[in-house]
């Protein structure tokens, strides 16, 4: 790691100080490691989780020494300096997934939580409470739960396997399935009120395929800064967009568009889901062109999925809040505004205001 950083400190490769950022990545994960050895000196006997991680390190760094044998690495356009950038995302990764599996220097072992209910029940029931399973492992068990699925396994592992080292861990498979499964609820006006679950687990798949290899506004593995340039090519083409997955926020994706003026902008969806973001934006005129292609994807009949997952409340319920002056839909924080989000894992029901307020 540290050969890796001498290398990037070189004046010639003139690194621009963004997200991902090599020269802040790795610094900050040899400071966590030392707190983890420091916490445990002899974790790295006993965990498999961290064995796997050290190789996997060790692996990246060599590649990206390797990328300094020629001159090429210190030219901006060259497919070296694109591969380095690659690299630096994968290093985030590992930073990210390596902090959520050691909050505070403690392995937090089986003490780690899936966001998504029906996620969580799949890695219990195949992997129990294993922190990291090999790749082939994950791929059969993914493929029985999903049968009807036809996967191409390569492309499926770049979106799942975000740190490139054969295997699949919890937090991977946790980011997975919140960038796949959105969840969007809405309420009927009535004594039994209905939540509706526009993207269900039997479809996660499905959803995956659709954002990723059957669309052509998807973009993997690249930066803030490289969206931008991309879209630079298209800036005669307002409407003309593309997504990513945020290399800042793990489980979130980013929008990058080309707007009316000519200006481009990128944006993270806030309380929505991609699918969601994407059709509103393209019947707003912001989202045309995905990539500049001249026809998009219609996404229309993913969004009116009918409803998956119901929450019932009693007529005792229903009278209790009848007695109380208000109403179940009504959001018990600010009392103004209908609920309208559901926050996972939890479960508890709120209003994007207040939920917004909430996360400032």
């Amino acid at each position: 790691m540290d050969d890796v950083v001498k290398a990037c400190q070189n004046h010639r490769l003139n690194l621009k100080n963004s997200p991902p950022f090599i020269l802040d990545i790795l610094p900050d994960t040899y400071t966590q490691l030392v707190y983890i050895f420091t916490q445990n000196h002899v974790i790295l006997r006993d965990n498999y989780y961290i064995q796997i991680f050290l190789e996997n390190m060790q692996q990246k760094c060599k590649q990206v020494l390797k990328l300094f044998k020629t001159n090429a690495i210190f030219e901006e356009q060259s497919q070296e300096r694109r591969t380095l950038t690659k690299l630096s995302l994968i290093f985030s990764h590992m930073l990210f997934e390596l902090k959520a599996e050691f909050p505070d220097g403690t392995f937090i072992g089986d003490k780690f939580r899936i966001t998504k209910r029906e996620a969580e029940d799949f890695w219990n029931t195949n992997f129990h409470n294993r922190t990291c399973v090999p790749w082939t492992e994950f791929v059969v068990a993914i493929e029985k739960s999903q049968p009807n699925s036809k996967l191409k396994l390569s492309a499926l592992k770049n979106t799942v396997d975000l740190t490139g080292n054969d295997h699949v861990s919890n937090f991977e498979f946790d980011v997975f399935t919140r960038s796949a499964i959105a969840f969007s609820y809405c309420v009927a006006r009535t004594q039994i009120l209905v939540f509706r679950l526009f993207y269900p687990w039997k479809t996660l798949l499905r959803n995956w395929q659709l954002l990723t290899t059957a669309h052509p506004g998807y973009v993997a593995f690249l930066t803030y800064d490289e969206v931008k340039k991309k879209l630079e090519k298209l800036v005669d083409k307002p409407g003309s967009y593309v997504f990513r997955l945020s290399c800042t926020r793990p489980g979130q994706w980013a929008i990058g568009y080309v707007a009316p003026d000519g200006k481009i902008f990128q944006t993270i969806p806030q309380n929505k889901s991609l699918i969601q973001a994407l059709h509103e934006g393209g019947k707003e005129g912001f989202y045309l062109y995905p990539n500049g292609n001249p026809k998009d994807i219609d996404l229309s009949t993913v969004i009116e999925v009918p409803p998956a997952d119901r929450v019932k409340v009693t007529s005792e319920q229903y009278d209790l809040y009848c007695e109380m002056g208000t109403t179940f839909e009504l959001c018990k924080i600010c009392d103004d505004n209908d609920k309208n989000v559901k926050i996972e894992p939890c479960g508890h029901l709120l209003c994007t205001p207040c939920l917004t307020s909430w996360q400032v």
